[in-house]
């Protein structure tokens, strides 16, 4: 099975407390996920609800083709105000281990994904993350970004 590794950054504006409050929240994902892929949190949690160790997060989703899914991950990992990760447990991919670090620098935060996901069906899978699957995922890290700015503001270096 042919694995497939991303990694993204962006500097956010903002302290590290108020980063780590808003990613730390399962319901503020769907505010970051691009509109056309119907993304619901259905797991039964509040907006005060945060992450922990050993937390399943159910979902609804339509990754590609507007095909509705049902996918859940695990928040396996969580080092308070640094990185907490999450892993499928069901869902459309045949691996997805998401990285999510976040580090202060001057006038706010480097946050950073690292991802590494794999497609099931063996040669189909490949042809398809090259066809359309890698392109969706590309997609929807550009779009976070793009929401991530406008809610937060842009980062501007600091002299």
């Amino acid at each position: 099975m042919k694995t497939y590794h991303l990694k993204f950054e962006q500097k956010l504006p903002i302290p590290l407390a108020e980063t780590w409050d808003f990613f730390t929240s399962p319901l503020n994902l769907a505010k970051i996920t691009p509109k056309e892929m119907a993304f619901k949190v259905t797991s039964p949690f509040t907006p005060e609800t945060k992450i922990y160790p050993g937390m399943i997060i159910t979902y609804k989703v339509s990754p590609v083709l507007g095909i509705k899914l049902n996918w859940m991950t695990e928040i396996t990992h969580v080092k308070d105000m640094e990185y907490f990760i999450d892993e499928q447990r069901f869902g459309p991919y045949a691996l997805w281990h998401h990285q999510h670090h976040f580090k202060e620098i001057k006038g706010g935060v480097l946050m950073t994904d690292i991802l590494n996901y794999a497609i099931p069906y063996g040669p189909i899978g490949t042809l398809a993350n090259a066809l359309f699957v890698g392109k969706e995922v590309q997609k929807i890290f550009t779009y976070r970004e793009k929401a991530i700015n406008e809610m937060f503001g842009v980062y501007k270096e600091q002299e």
